[in-house]
């Protein structure tokens, strides 16, 4: 062995052990062997631990209750159960564990735990090779482009989570959202009666070109008192990639139209979000019902558009 280097290993601390003084002893057992005039602290050599090790460590550090990682101020119960303080109010100020009141002691040795060991993003198997310190982890998760996107899916709270080609079969198979080739568009949006016009809602497609995806929402909802139709198109992707390309969309009829060109917005952006920005092509429900014939009796709205990437 070189002098000077140093073997780590860390000792698994049991869930009976996770209070201050069980996981203290836990941490006591890290073995270095080597010179010991260079054998770093505890805390400092955790640092150092291979990625496999630390695992276990990532795995103390999660909330049993929110899942996410605990940050300080770590709360523990009397029999050194632990959870992050911002779950307390969601179990009645009860362990989740033992169900023993929680108080508001905390666990300043998993504290210092936190503060001293570096871990891999929780996104790795996703591609993200970053390592941070515990704190800046937790920020870096947030807004790593690794993590899951959200189903863009307008008409529900869909809860799936995943990569874009993920989100693609999804909408095609559980949502049946027609997918289309191509990097122009000419959709048709018909309501056949007043009922209809009404209480039209929102309808979805996706476009493959250039090698992406994008989403194409057309929607009706309230402009403060005024029903309005909004059209508008989000990028399946990030917003640093989404801002490569432009996009157009065209709707008329008796001799009138209406444009509107922009930047798709990247899905990170919820369609709430987009939507109440007013980010697309707005469209008063008079001026489309007179672009669809003038009767009132019915929507036909023609939308046409196109893709292009800026060069």
């Amino acid at each position: 062995m070189a002098p000077g280097s140093s073997i780590v290993s860390v000792t698994e601390v049991p869930e009976s052990d996770c209070g201050d003084r069980g996981l203290s002893e836990a941490l006591s057992s890290i073995r270095l062997d080597g010179d010991s005039t260079s054998k770093p602290s505890w805390a400092a050599s955790l640092v150092n631990v291979g990625l496999s090790s630390l695992t276990g460590l990532n795995d103390l550090l999660e909330c049993p209750v929110c899942t996410n990682s605990m940050r300080p101020p770590i709360l523990q119960c009397p029999n050194g159960h632990t959870i992050c303080s911002s779950c307390k109010h969601r179990v009645d100020n009860h362990c989740p564990t033992c169900r023993q009141e929680l108080g508001n002691i905390r666990c300043l040795a998993l504290e210092k735990v936190a503060e001293s060991i570096q871990l891999p993003c929780k996104y790795q198997s996703l591609g993200c090779t970053e390592i941070h310190p515990y704190q800046n982890k937790l920020k870096h998760e947030e807004l790593c482009r690794f993590r899951p996107y959200s189903c863009p899916y307008a008409g529900s709270e869909c809860l799936i989570a995943g990569d874009v080609p993920m989100l693609v079969s999804h909408l095609i198979n559980d949502h049946k959202v027609d997918l289309h080739e191509g990097c122009t568009f000419n959709h048709r949006y018909v309501k056949s009666n007043p009922y209809e016009v009404e209480n039209a809602t929102w309808m979805l497609t996706v476009f493959k070109c250039f090698g992406q995806h994008f989403c194409l929402h057309f929607e009706a909802f309230l402009l403060g008192m005024s029903p309005v139709y909004m059209a508008f198109l989000r990028f399946m992707g990030e917003e640093s990639e989404a801002r490569s390309f432009c996009y157009s969309l065209e709707v008329g009829g008796n001799g009138r139209k209406l444009t509107w060109q922009g930047t798709p917005r990247s899905i990170r952006d919820g369609h709430k979000k987009v939507r109440d920005s007013f980010d697309g092509l707005i469209i008063h429900r008079n001026m489309a019902l007179f672009f669809s014939s003038g009767t009132r009796q019915e929507l036909k709205l023609r939308v046409t558009g196109r893709i292009w990437k800026e060069q």
